[in-house]
């Protein structure tokens, strides 16, 4: 269902000749500074290789998953599942990462694995243009997935994507609204049934308990969304929604909690926590 995009950036893309680059690369890793020594440094050698070995589906390439995919892939992920049907749209350059004036009018996966090519060239990404609809679960490879990031914004997607990570045995973070926010310092992660404030978590709360999900890891916010009444009336939606507003410093922080989330639970480092005193 999702057209594979190998790793590789090329040296020949940068108007180097092939053997120039090789040298070039081959100085780098003997001083030991390739693209990932700096988180190596934090996250160790055994920890690096769980990440290249790990492979991450992303639903979502908005605000919140643009953020999130590109930063596993500057983590060293080895292999990202990359799912949006959306194209890159104006309104998008105010807060996405893959949005661009360049980009404009592109698949955002397409836009998405360009720019991870730049970043790290061998990190295999499968591409798929196309919504998650609950019904369809069986044609995205849940089991072959070592983590999942839910970062798109319909309830009976979301319930779907949490429905079948379950099945699957496989970790799940979800995302929850960040729209009409402002103070980027009130993400927290919690689990779904400990959140509050969050008209989208709470929704979600709902959700869960009627499909039996007993745990969900999420990341919301405690920030009382702005109740926004010259919105326009969003395109397909629920009778009365309005198109959320959102800056560039809200939905990115929850994108890349999520990612930290995602790489400290597959590696196990964890941090030394936070002082509280």
């Amino acid at each position: 269902m999702g057209s594979v995009v190998p790793g590789s950036a090329g040296p020949e893309r940068s108007g180097r000749n092939v053997s120039e680059a090789e040298g070039e690369e081959r100085k780098v890793e003997e001083s030991g500074q390739d693209r990932f020594s700096r988180t190596r440094l934090l996250l160790g050698d055994e920890a690096m290789a769980r990440l290249k070995g790990a492979r991450v589906a992303v639903f979502g390439l908005g605000g919140v998953g643009g953020h999130a995919a590109e930063a596993l892939a500057r983590s060293g992920v080895g292999a990202l599942d990359l799912i949006d049907a959306d194209r890159v749209a104006v309104s998008n350059l105010n807060r996405q990462i893959f949005a661009l004036q360049s980009t404009v009018g592109m698949p955002k996966t397409q836009a998405a694995a360009l720019r991870i090519r730049e970043i790290a060239p061998d990190c295999v990404l499968r591409l798929y243009d196309c919504f998650f609809l609950p019904g369809k679960a069986e044609e995205f490879p849940f089991s072959e997935w070592d983590y999942v990031v839910d970062a798109i914004d319909t309830l009976a997607g979301k319930i779907g994507i949490v429905k079948a990570c379950a099945r699957a045995g496989v970790p799940v973070i979800s995302s929850m609204g960040a729209g009409n926010k402002l103070d980027p310092t009130a993400f927290v992660v919690s689990d779904i049934y400990r959140t509050k404030t969050c008209p989208l978590a709470r929704a979600m709360r709902r959700l869960c308990r009627e499909n039996g999900i007993e745990k969900l890891k999420v990341v919301y916010s405690k920030e009382v969304p702005v109740s926004l009444t010259n919105a326009p009336l969003r395109e397909g939606g629920a009778c009365g929604s309005r198109v959320p507003g959102s800056v560039a410093f809200v939905p990115s922080v929850a994108g890349l909690i999520a990612a930290g989330e995602v790489v400290r639970d597959l590696t196990g480092v964890r941090g030394n926590g936070i002082d509280r005193s």
